[in-house]
């Protein structure tokens, strides 16, 4: 017998005159309609387990929740990793600096040659992804994912830490001072030790950032068949250190989905697809649409609304920086791109002006926007190891999935593209149900999931949302824009 979880997600939009098409109102019950349509679960066909739902804390963002004052850090720490109080995300992605500093790096220094044996210099810090780590476990976080934007600057063809430049050793990229690529393995299995032996557990590894971005932080340009160059020597190197299992190899974060396609394509033609735990990608150029070719499970990492202004919306406009934007991007990567994660850029911040950060910590508060919420809806609902299930819509506008739970809970979203409200009865085949649990979030309140009611009888659920909307639902997020 399972037991459902309910969401009822609604972004109620109020009209107005400069909005072609759609009545002037003032309230929400303009836009309820009473004939219910039809969506179905079927718990029997099955698709991608999902890994979870993150954030990052890097470039000194870490430090920003550590130094907050006593309220903000607790309040920023419980809306990034709090399943009740906050998003309940399981994955953090850490950064593995490759700086002249021991600030910045395990490695500021050139050992002389690749050969020569490196001082490695731990500062028990690391920027504070160290203390943030310890704080995430004691949520009951376990995915760690600890990614190099590029090798130490003297591993590099450039020399430099930004700028691009490729490491000294795979195809096509030679330097004087020899092939560095055994050395950049090992420097990346002594930064997983580092976190062994600070009881933080590394699962997955990373060593390229956006390889096709010349930036002028740090960098590295490579190409699927020059990460396929240096993933030979990662492999056996990790194994030889009896990490093995314990960490998963991850490529290759590609500015965008469209570049990620093409290096997974060279990473496959280059026999090191067995070699990747997880295929990686950012969604800046391109979105993840469609699946990629690979029989790894699919990770987007990063990505964020970098210009616009800092947004708490839920629903106002359909802005970047709203809620029910990124409930649809997520609900995009998912199904169409069969996403096992889904990491946002930046988790929280001070000094804030943009939206490439969820949470704004500002003296003793921290505040968090609706793109919170959005990944909330997903991540307290969705939990490692959940497994997406088919669904079917009776309407265009009604996007849908559902998943199976580890802990026998089943999980499903309903979001309402459409202009008008629209009510949905769900029935679910495979399964018996005794149980269900219905929230609802909406511009009122931010986006936040907030109780609602909901009865069961078999296998649908009944619900009620604020504002007299009648909804009729086994679901567990129902966003809608109206």
């Amino acid at each position: 017998m399972y037991s459902i979880v309910v969401v009822l997600s609604l972004a109620v939009r109020i009209a107005h005159a400069a909005e072609p098409g759609l009545p002037r109102a003032t309230s929400e019950a303009h836009v309820l309609q009473r004939r219910a349509t039809s969506i179905s679960v079927n718990l029997g066909t099955t698709f991608q387990e999902m890994d979870g739902f993150g954030v990052s804390e890097a470039f000194g963002r870490a430090t920003n929740i550590f130094s907050a004052t006593a309220s903000a850090q607790t309040a920023a720490l419980d809306l990034i990793f709090s399943p009740t109080a906050g998003a309940g995300l399981t994955i953090l992605r850490n950064r593995i600096g490759n700086g002249n500093t021991s600030a910045d790096s395990i490695l500021p220094t050139s050992p002389g040659s690749p050969s020569a044996t490196p001082n490695y210099q731990y500062d028990n810090n690391d920027s504070s992804q160290l203390w943030l780590s310890q704080k995430a476990i004691g949520y009951g976080v376990k995915t760690f994912y600890a990614d190099a934007w590029g090798a130490p600057y003297f591993m590099k063809t450039n020399g430099a830490v930004g700028g691009g430049g490729s490491l000294c050793g795979v195809s096509g990229a030679s330097c004087a001072s020899g092939d560095w690529k055994q050395a950049y393995a090992n420097f990346l299995v002594s930064y997983v030790q580092y976190y062994n032996k600070n009881n933080i557990t590394i699962t997955h590894l990373g060593f390229l950032n956006e390889p096709e971005y010349a930036a002028s932080y740090s960098s590295m340009l490579s190409s699927g068949t020059q990460a396929a160059d240096f993933i030979k020597v990662l492999y056996p190197t990790l194994q030889s250190a009896g990490l093995g299992n314990q960490v998963k190899i991850t490529c290759c974060d590609s500015e965008g989905w469209n570049n990620q396609k093409t290096m997974t394509a060279q990473l496959i033609s280059a026999g090191v697809e067995s070699q990747v735990g997880v295929i990686t990608s950012h969604s800046y150029t391109t979105s993840p649409d469609v699946a990629i070719n690979t029989t790894r499970n699919v990770w987007m990492t990063e990505y964020a609304d970098l210009n616009g202004s800092w947004n708490t919306n839920w629903y106002s406009n359909g802005a970047m920086g709203e809620g029910l934007y990124w409930a649809k991007l997520i609900y995009n990567g998912i199904v169409n791109a069969r996403l096992s994660a889904y990491v946002y850029w930046e988790g929280a911040e001070t000094d804030v002006t943009t939206d490439s950060c969820l949470i704004s910590i500002s003296g003793s508060t921290a505040t968090p926007s609706a793109r919170l919420w959005a990944l909330a809806q997903w991540s307290r609902y969705v939990r490692p190891g959940a497994t997406r299930v088919a669904t079917t819509s009776g309407s265009s506008a009604l996007l849908t999935s559902a998943f199976k739970n580890p802990d026998g809970t089943v999980s499903i979203q309903v979001i309402n593209t459409a202009s008008a409200a629209q009510d949905v009865s769900v029935s679910v085949s495979g399964g018996t149900f005794g149980a269900v649990t219905a929230f609802v979030s909406q511009q009122s309140n931010g986006g936040k999931p907030t109780a609602t009611a909901a009865s069961i009888s078999g296998a649908v659920v009944t619900g009620s949302a604020p504002g007299s909307v009648c909804l009729l639902a086994t679901s567990s997020y129902i966003t809608r824009s109206s």
